[in-house]
């Protein structure tokens, strides 16, 4: 069975306080995004902005290079927006993806420490099956897109040098995001644990006086 829809349930219900926290995070680092574009004067909905990402990569998904379909493409941070990538919505970290590919890239973006890059775009293009255990599922996706090695290891590569040529005009961004990155992380980590240690509070409170009484809701007996 591939499935396991008793794990899936176990998730679902744990991760309610979490979802909310992360919601905030993301807030969080999209106000931070737009204070950023407007002190580095550019926005990523800037026309310019949108050319330079078609001139660098066409109409690709600029990980694995299979042609984009409006219902199959995504617009992709390289550093995903999150706690642990602390990625933001700024031009140089901003691109187009498939979905199979931004869907893949989530277990280097949501791993706290990453081994092979310091950040998750070249994480993610550097699964080439070498450096990895055999059941690593990124190393397996590539292999899927790129069964032969060599080949592989020679299109991960070429992928990642392309990234670093279309974030060469962005570089103010790139290295400023770089640079804020630890404070960013701090202020974060304050906000999710606040995040959830008042829902937890709040929840507990609101979720006490729930009538919790199942005999007097019982559905009346059949008097046939």
């Amino acid at each position: 069975m591939s499935f396991d829809v008793a794990v899936a349930f176990r998730k679902s219900t744990g991760r309610a306080k979490s979802d909310v926290a992360n919601k905030l995070v993301s807030m969080f680092l999209h106000e931070v995004s737009r204070k950023a574009c407007v002190a580095g004067g550019m926005t990523v909905s800037d026309p310019r902005y949108a050319e330079s990402v078609v001139n660098a990569f066409g109409q690709q998904c600029f990980y694995c290079g299979k042609e984009l379909e409006s219902d199959r493409a995504t617009v992709e941070h390289l550093d995903g927006m999150n706690r642990f990538r602390v990625g933001l919505h700024v031009p140089g970290n901003v691109a187009m993806a498939c979905k199979r590919c931004n869907n893949e890239k989530r277990r280097d973006d949501q791993n706290p420490n990453l081994y092979l890059a310091e950040n998750g775009w070249e994480s993610f293009l550097s699964h080439d099956g070498i450096r990895c255990v055999p059941s690593c599922k990124t190393c397996v996706y590539w292999v899927s897109i790129l069964p032969d090695k060599e080949t592989r290891r020679t299109s991960l590569g070429v992928a990642r040098e392309r990234v670093r040529r279309f974030q060469e005009p962005y570089d103010r961004f790139v290295h400023w995001s770089a640079n804020a990155r630890d404070s960013i992380r701090q202020k974060i980590e304050v906000l999710y644990r606040d995040c959830q240690n008042f829902a937890t509070a709040e929840i507990g409170k609101l979720t006490a006086g729930v009538a919790l009484d199942f005999a007097s809701s019982e559905a009346p007996k059949s008097k046939d």
